[in-house]
């Protein structure tokens, strides 16, 4: 197995755990702003002496309540102040948080109830009680339920009142790195989710590695990110333990529909975000232009930004392309990055790639992505690029003692101490992940290039191997057709089949303003079949093939009538297309794609 790994910056922790940073921060920094939260349409600050008494306060009512060493407790929220306040608490007394999507089904959260074994469950609001009050027949573990939204945080601060100090302390003594911190659930994209095991140590290891590394994001004056996230998934649940860590500012918003504003007031210095969300920033901006006539300059600053952005890895733009990147920079430019708030300098993506044209086009403009790669089994990020040792199209190279390995079909492999410690309660799935020598096997394909950069290539599971033999990766084609401001999904298709094709959807929002200015009619069903619309989704095929060889372009796409959706469950709770749920709701689209192929060989 080829391998490359990149030395270590820091040391395995061999005491402590998360939530000691907490204690430290206020005794050492006790006015220092740790956290902003909402209330009654402001932003309030909270102290790092004040979110110490907090947690202190719900961590005593923990325990008052049975809450042990060990023990599983379920957190179902939207991400909010409370989530990281519950988290903590529920870390320094080493019990294990158990986090739950808000858009979970019934039978999902009682999957994870259930096999979790939580005791107590802290739920946001009435509805998700009685979600879960439904399935507590089948979730024997659980004795306590509470609700944020009906003032869990004051009640069990009370409680807690009868804890004593000295008790406490002993719980949060009894905490070392080795302990569990989390079980996180896989979001299911095919089969029953699994627990991934995660300790202090592991969290730990990920964190300190990566503030090390990205000082410019963490350390700087003024440092501060705005959560939009789950914080169910662990990419969004890293970035506030880093902020504590080293005292950076942390609001969270669960409204996206109202994200720019929430950017706006916020004004975070750095974000973390899914390529599907830097689409529809670019892809509404687009749209936004060609609604208002202003169509051809932003075409122009988006080509300017993307070609000045590649010559920067190639000697640096010369002097026509600067004056134009600066006249675009007043026009374009500076009115996207007041989108995102207006300070923001760099923007963690990962869970999905990116695509090389859109990495190249949001550092034209000066916003530089960071792209990284990892999962809920490694703690989030393996590898990423840095502020200053960026390669556009790759996920960066490996974290400081992290081990990048490429088997021989081609599958990325990784050793490090972020690494999960196995599934719960799953010997055979834990087996089936790592092997004979430690190894743990992402299912992803990749390679890596001799300065480390790591470039991923396609799923495993997910390659096409066409009749005629050849094998054809669908993100590279899926994510360039996603670029176009019409687009909302796309699924390549055609295993097994004579050649490529695509099933696409539309995104609603921007089709209903494209059908107005040009006089048609708004419904989907009714576009999907517009033969000008389809003209301008061939555009957008055309494009993502000019990527790819010919035997592996999409000959032909149908346009389906209604987007895919988490709540429809062909989208999983991380955005991630469910292919199999597509595939199977979609079959008769995808024959019809190649009925008139058979009708020609009969």
């Amino acid at each position: 197995m080829r391998e490359f790994t990149v030395p270590a910056v820091i040391e395995s922790p061999m005491i402590g755990g998360l939530a000691d940073v907490v204690w430290a921060n206020a005794s050492s920094h006790p006015d220092a702003v740790v956290f902003s939260r909402p209330v009654e349409g402001a932003w309030v600050d909270v102290s790092a002496a004040e979110f110490a008494g907090q947690v202190g306060g719900v961590a005593k009512g923990l325990i008052a309540i049975g809450v042990k060493h060990g023990d599983r407790v379920a957190l179902l929220s939207a991400s909010r102040y409370e989530w990281n306040l519950i988290d903590y608490a529920i870390w320094s007394i080493g019990a294990i948080t158990v986090p739950i999507y808000e858009t979970s089904s019934a039978s999902q959260i009682q999957w994870i109830l259930a096999d979790s074994g939580a005791v107590v469950a802290v739920v946001e609001n009435a509805a998700q009680c009685a979600v879960v009050e439904s399935v507590r027949a089948e979730t024997r573990a659980l004795h306590e339920v509470w609700q944020i939204e009906s003032g869990a945080i004051d009640e069990l601060t009370v409680l807690g009142q009868k804890t004593t100090d000295a008790e406490f302390d002993r719980c949060r003594a009894a905490v070392v790195p080795g302990d569990l911190a989390t079980l996180i659930y896989t979001s299911g994209t095919t089969g029953q989710p699994k627990g991934c095991m995660i300790s202090h140590a592991n969290f730990m290891v990920e964190v300190g590695t990566a503030v090390m590394v990205q000082r410019d994001l963490f350390a700087v004056d003024g440092a501060s990110t705005l959560v939009f996230l789950p914080m169910a998934h662990v990419f969004a649940r890293i970035i506030p333990i880093g902020c504590m860590m080293m005292r950076g500012r942390v609001g969270h918003t669960a409204d996206v529909k109202n994200l720019v504003a929430d950017l706006g007031e916020f004004k975070p210095t750095f974000i973390l975000s899914v390529p599907r969300v830097l689409e529809k920033v670019f892809n509404s901006a687009s749209q936004t232009a060609h609604a208002s006539g202003k169509g051809k300059v932003f075409d122009a600053a988006a080509a300017v930004a993307v070609a000045y952005s590649r010559a920067l890895d190639q000697g640096g733009p010369g002097f026509g392309l600067k004056a134009k990147h600066a006249l675009f920079d007043r026009l374009v430019y500076s009115k996207l990055r007041d989108v995102l708030g207006g300070k923001v300098k760099h923007v963690i993506s990962g869970g999905a790639p990116l695509g090389e044209r859109l990495g190249h086009f949001f550092r034209g403009i000066g916003v530089p992505v960071l792209e990284g790669y990892g999962l809920t089994e490694t703690t989030a990020a393996l590898a990423v690029n840095l502020p200053d040792d960026i390669r556009v199209g790759t996920v960066g190279k490996p974290l400081p003692g992290v081990t990048v390995g490429v088997a021989s079909d081609g599958e990325l492999c990784f050793k490090g101490g972020q690494v999960m410690l196995g599934y719960w309660k799953n010997g055979e799935a834990t087996a089936a992940a790592f092997d004979s020598d430690g190894w743990f096997h992402t299912g992803d394909l990749g390679e890596f290039d001799s300065d480390g950069f790591i470039r991923i290539t396609g799923r495993k599971k997910e390659i096409l191997v066409t009749a005629g033999g050849k094998n054809v990766a669908p993100a590279v084609l899926e994510d360039r057709i996603r670029l176009h401001p019409l687009v909302s999904q796309c699924m390549v298709v055609g295993d097994g089949k004579p050649f490529i094709a695509a099933l696409v959807t539309i995104d609603p929002e921007t089709t209903g303003d494209w059908a107005s200015k040009h006089g048609k009619p708004r419904s989907l069903s009714a576009l999907a079949t517009d033969k000008d619309l389809i003209a301008e989704i061939q555009l957008a095929i055309d494009d993502a093939n000019t990527t790819v060889s010919k035997a592996e372009s999409i000959k032909k796409f149908t346009i389906l009538e209604n987007d895919w959706t988490q709540e429809n469950g062909e989208l999983s709770l991380k955005l991630s297309l469910r292919r199999h749920i597509v595939m199977k709701r979609h079959a008769a689209d995808v024959e019809a794609l190649y009925a008139h192929r058979k009708r020609e060989e009969r």
